[in-house]
């Protein structure tokens, strides 16, 4: 939603200043199509070049993230704390051999099937039965742990961002682009010298649309699309260190409401539940 709202503050402020100021569109949208194919094209060829094929997907999945926003909302949040909660209780009320079917099985787990979005993500499910494996291993040192969800954490997080990284060397890339393709207008131009003054200012004046169109598009659409696909990217992983904060307080043996309200007091602020909301939903919970 940010998104189509920002584009349309550009656009209208950008060029309704130009055109309130008395600049003419004629010539710009004349040598907008021309410029825009080498521009577009170069730009675009570029990043096939410097890309994997799975970052140039990963890239175009980046583009609906904009427009859609974090995937974790308040409500997912909730649902995380009371099946951290559900899981935590077994393991402290029975053991870690009583979550042995909830681990190994989880489409056919009571538990994760409550929550559905949570055990549809590939990465927060293999979190927490990776973690709870650790457990019947008896990798049960606190420090280690945190570590090790760290490392994993950390990973999930360096791959999520390699989009990110791939938009912005695009748009680094697109004001020097811009440049190469207002030199050949020049170039253009330079051909045909003998014309009149007023056909000339027309052609200089189509070669710098390639100029403006570089910096342009570098600087008002991809590299705020590439910050705000990196504050998106930051804001998911957020909810992945939640699993972990409950997980190592759970193995450094403290109660199952008091490793939920450490991962709640983690959550981002505006997505944090209240205590005594968590607290209710934890009562209306199936006995263990």
């Amino acid at each position: 939603m940010t998104l189509l709202l920002g584009l349309a503050l550009v656009f209208g402020l950008v060029f309704g200043g130009f055109i309130l100021s008395g600049g003419k569109m004629d010539i710009v949208l004349y040598a907008l199509p021309f410029e825009g194919m080498m521009i577009g094209g170069a730009a675009i060829g570029a990043f096939v070049i410097a890309n994997s094929f799975s970052v140039i997907k990963s890239s175009m999945a980046g583009l609906l993230k904009v427009l859609k926003g974090s995937k974790w909302k308040a409500n997912d949040y909730n649902d995380l704390l009371k099946l951290m909660y559900e899981l935590t209780r077994i393991y402290k009320s029975r053991g870690v051999l009583a979550l042995d079917s909830h681990i190994e099985s989880p489409k056919d787990s009571e538990i994760f099937g409550r929550y559905p979005k949570i055990a549809a993500d590939h990465f927060a499910l293999e979190l927490i039965r990776d973690s709870f494996r650790m457990l019947s291993m008896q990798f049960e040192d606190k420090y280690q742990t945190e570590d090790v969800i760290n490392r994993k954490i950390k990973k999930h997080h360096t791959e999520s961002l390699a989009s990110v990284h791939a938009i912005q060397t695009m748009a680094d890339g697109l004001p020097a682009i811009g440049i190469v393709a207002a030199v050949l207008g020049v170039i253009k131009t330079m051909s045909s010298i003998d014309q009149p003054p007023e056909v000339l200012g027309g052609m200089i004046g189509g070669a710098l649309v390639g100029t403006f169109l570089g910096v342009f598009l570098a600087y008002c659409m991809v590299q705020p699309i590439s910050g705000r696909l990196k504050q998106i990217e930051d804001e998911d992983s957020a909810f992945y260190m939640i699993i972990r904060d409950i997980f190592v307080a759970m193995v450094s043996d403290h109660p199952a409401p008091i490793c939920v309200e450490i991962g709640r007091a983690n959550i981002p602020t505006r997505m944090q539940p209240d205590f005594y909301a968590v607290e209710a939903a934890q009562k209306d919970l199936p006995a263990a």
